[in-house]
């Protein structure tokens, strides 16, 4: 059984077919933005962990080759960092900070549309309930008066799929929506303590006597 059949598509008219489209577009949205934060989440206490030994031995290269060996949003980051670990604080917050404005808006890409497509289900829904509603109540007229109760039970019941739906997709949508963007904030988080740890690090490590490059 189809979605579509499932809210009885049958008898919802065209806008089931609109509502089912923003179902998708949501499922796609969702499924890609879940693939791509899983593969950006890093442990950022153990990466600092193991970071931090090798920038305080002065051994920023090999600090340098394990942000790459492990490629993320933060790695990158830090690593754009630490290639300026010999200069100044402001060289290595300024070298962060434009890596951070190529890797920022890809953790928050697309996740911001759930809420719009989440509100815009709904409002299809009620549309398409009210379209149907009028349908139904034309149907009757003329009818007569024995069959119209029943007719117009049966459209009343009908364009209330449409509700259904749309309220499914809205809930669906919103509720991934909440969970993406706890998974973004996690992330954003973890590149703030992860930038401000390696910009004490490498100023740190460069006052006590420079580095192995």
């Amino acid at each position: 059984m189809n979605p579509l059949q499932a809210f009885g598509a049958h008898g919802g008219g065209k806008m089931m077919f609109g509502i089912l489209a923003i179902f998708l577009i949501i499922a796609v949205i969702v499924i890609d933005r879940a693939l791509y934060l899983s593969k950006a989440k890093v442990d950022v206490e153990k990466l600092m962990s193991l970071l931090k030994s090798q920038i305080v031995a002065g051994n920023i290269r090999g600090a340098i080759n394990t942000c790459e060996a492990s490629p993320t949003p933060l790695t990158r980051i830090i690593a754009a960092g630490l290639r300026k670990a010999g200069g100044s604080e402001h060289d290595i917050q300024q070298a962060m900070d434009e890596e951070a404005l190529r890797e920022l808006p890809k953790i928050e890409k697309r996740t911001g549309y759930l809420a719009m497509l989440s509100n815009l289900a709904t409002l299809a829904g009620l549309l398409g309930t009210i379209s149907g509603l009028i349908t139904a109540f034309a149907a009757v007229v003329g009818v007569d008066p024995s069959m119209k109760a029943t007719m117009l039970a049966g459209g009343i019941s009908e364009a209330m799929y449409c509700t259904a739906f749309g309220l499914f997709s809205g809930i669906i949508g919103l509720a991934t929506y909440a969970w993406l963007n706890g998974k973004t904030q996690s992330i954003l988080d973890g590149i703030n303590q992860g930038t401000v740890e390696t910009l004490n690090l490498a100023v740190a490590g460069r006052s006590e006597g420079g580095y192995q490059q």
